[in-house]
């Protein structure tokens, strides 16, 4: 009766230990909780994609409205349709992250619009309006898909991966006006927008992809391993012989 005491004792030792190695992955994978706080990267894309709608939309209106070629009138109707949605979900993604959003375009996009107010022929409005948008929209490209990849929030992710699709959109549209002078364009670098803790976006999305789950393998392993010997240790001594005294 003893004996069997015993190794039903060890029995529930080496269950419980192979119970807990199991358990380890499970809580590995759960990692720390999303945080609600916005990164820099996150607020960059939400403004870059509110400013570019801003300036967009009312250069695809006067495009197509002045567009010396009907592909160039159709493409600017399209692009200044599909800023008016997604500016419409970049509103609504701020309004629920308590985020305030620019309400003008910057200087720059500003004065882009200004020359093509100022084209002394429709001909010229349409060079100027393919060059700056598809220069525009190379520039924001990259910063589109490194928060895409690697931000933790929901709401900036739905909203970059309808940026991603919108903006490669454009570019395909406004290259095939055959228009775009590629050897003019800025040269391809990665995006370097300052991010907390220093470092590019796409070294963000690097780097946050590579810190991973925080799972190993070796650990379970490691526990395994030692409630096996455990278990071992405890049948040998209740099967071990005793001395005839």
């Amino acid at each position: 009766m003893r004996t069997t005491r015993l190794l039903a004792a060890a029995l529930a030792v080496f269950a419980g230990a192979v119970v807990a190695a199991l358990a380890a992955p499970a809580l590995a994978f759960a990692g720390p909780p999303i945080p609600t706080q916005l990164s820099n990267a996150d607020l960059t894309l939400l403004n870059g994609v509110r400013t570019a709608g801003l300036w967009e939309m009312p250069a695809g209106q006067m495009a197509a409205e002045r567009g010396a070629h009907p592909i160039v009138r159709q493409i600017g109707a399209t692009i200044a349709q599909q800023h008016v949605k997604l500016d419409q979900d970049v509103v609504d993604a701020a309004n629920q992250l308590g985020v305030t959003l620019p309400t003008t375009p910057t200087a720059q996009q500003a004065g882009w619009l200004d020359e093509m107010r100022g084209a002394s022929s429709n001909q010229e409005f349409d060079q100027i309006f393919v060059t700056r948008l598809r220069a525009a929209h190379g520039k924001i490209f990259p910063i589109i898909s490194a928060v895409r990849s690697g931000t933790r929030n929901e709401i900036v992710r739905k909203v970059a991966q309808e940026a991603n699709t919108v903006v490669e959109g454009h570019m395909s549209m406004l290259e095939s006006t055959t228009l775009v002078r590629f050897g003019e364009l800025p040269p391809v670098a990665l995006p370097e927008a300052d991010i907390a803790g220093g470092g590019s976006l796409v070294q963000a999305a690097q780097g946050r992809a590579e810190a991973g789950s925080g799972f190993s393998p070796a650990v379970v392993w490691v526990v395994l391993i030692a409630a096996v010997v455990i278990g071992a240790a405890h049948a040998v001594r209740v099967f071990r012989p005793r001395a005839v005294r």
